[in-house]
């Protein structure tokens, strides 16, 4: 049997039960919008994972969706971002956006740091509520994760299970604070009488998911969902550009780290003093290969006419894949641990939230 096709058929069975339940998520989300596909798709794989449930001929399946199958899905978002469309909401808007994802990014990061929740959780926690949830926290975990890090320690699984537990903690309390804000903050607009395009602004530069900024928003009103979407797809694409930031600034980091080693080890060759081993790997892309995908086709949808029909197929395709990865990372949550050691996250997680809402509500009352 050649080995692509072993390799498929092992993937088979945890690729089909992560299929099943996003397809029942999804199934769900259409019958009652306001329930989040993603969230369902987190809460059945957490159940089935800590009620031992999962085969375990459906591992390296399940591995494949959170990764590759999520990546993908990351690709596809682009298309429905166009940057003229983002720009077409007006400078002060742009100025919402750009001061929401700049503030909550940094100010998640600091308190993170003051909390004492590890580098990594604090750096995807940032980052999904900055940007859009989960595929934010996929992209920007491709360069957190130290796998091919020039110096890293061995074994570099150890690092990357740590990459990947904190991936999953750190989507599953963004889906959950979206889905509360989703559900709060229209409320909040109509009370503040912001009006149909502040209120679209508002709700889209607050919420965490495109899929939540929609129900949000046709919770509303037509007007204010329109404005809505452009606002969030605006925050999605600065997805790109931070995390090619993060990426180039670890690159930098680790290849100092690397230079120093082979220092120390020079001197020591020639002192005969013990030296530390240098691993001698490559140094990890700066932009992962999806995220440049990504930005391939922000740049289609903005520079052609992409027909309705391939619109509407791609953003449910992209929809569907990213909720195939969200039953897969749901499966890597262990509940007794998430419980004893996911406090400082989950709070951290709230406090990212109502930061996000505050400055973008803020920017919404002074620029808007």
């Amino acid at each position: 049997m050649p080995a692509s096709l072993a390799t498929w058929r092992r993937r088979a069975p945890g690729l089909l039960l992560a299929t099943a339940v996003a397809l029942l998520a999804y199934a769900v989300n259409r019958a009652v919008p306001v329930v989040s596909a993603l969230l369902v798709a987190i809460a059945v794989g957490v159940l089935v994972r800590n009620l031992r449930l999962v085969p375990a001929g459906a591992e390296e399946g399940l591995r494949f969706s959170a990764r590759t199958v999520l990546r993908l899905g990351v690709v596809l978002l682009g298309l429905q971002l166009s940057v003229p469309e983002v720009v077409g909401l007006g400078w002060g808007a742009v100025a919402v956006i750009a001061i929401t994802v700049t503030g909550t990014w940094t100010l998640t990061l600091l308190l993170g740091r003051l909390m004492r929740v590890p580098a990594a959780l604090r750096m995807l926690l940032a980052t999904g509520t900055a940007i859009c949830g989960a595929s934010a926290v996929a992209a920007m975990a491709a360069v957190v994760d130290t796998r091919g890090t020039p110096g890293a320690r061995a074994p570099a699984e150890a690092d990357d299970e740590d990459v990947e537990d904190a991936a999953a903690t750190a989507v599953a309390a963004v889906t959950i604070f979206g889905t509360l804000s989703m559900l709060l903050l229209p409320g909040l607009a109509g009370a503040l009488d912001l009006g149909a395009h502040g209120t679209g602004v508002f709700l889209g530069a607050s919420i965490h998911e495109v899929g939540q900024v929609v129900a949000a928003g046709g919770l509303v009103g037509e007007a204010v969902l329109a404005t809505a979407v452009v606002t969030k797809l605006g925050r999605v694409v600065l997805l790109a550009p931070l995390v090619a930031g993060v990426g180039y600034a670890r690159s930098r980091r680790a290849r100092a780290e690397v230079e120093h080693l082979v220092a120390v080890e020079s001197a020591s060759v020639v002192t005969g003093a013990p030296h530390p081993a240098v691993v001698p790997t490559s140094r990890p892309p700066i932009v992962p290969g999806f995220v440049l995908g990504f930005l391939v086709l922000v740049a289609v949808r903005s520079l052609l006419p992409v027909p309705a029909v391939v619109q509407d197929a791609v953003q449910t395709a992209s929809t569907l894949l990213i909720t195939v990865a969200m039953v897969a990372l749901g499966t890597g949550v262990n509940v007794r641990t998430l419980i004893s050691r996911g406090g400082p996250a989950l709070l951290l997680g709230l406090l990212a939230t109502v930061i996000s809402a505050g400055l973008a509500l803020g920017g919404v009352l002074l620029l808007v």
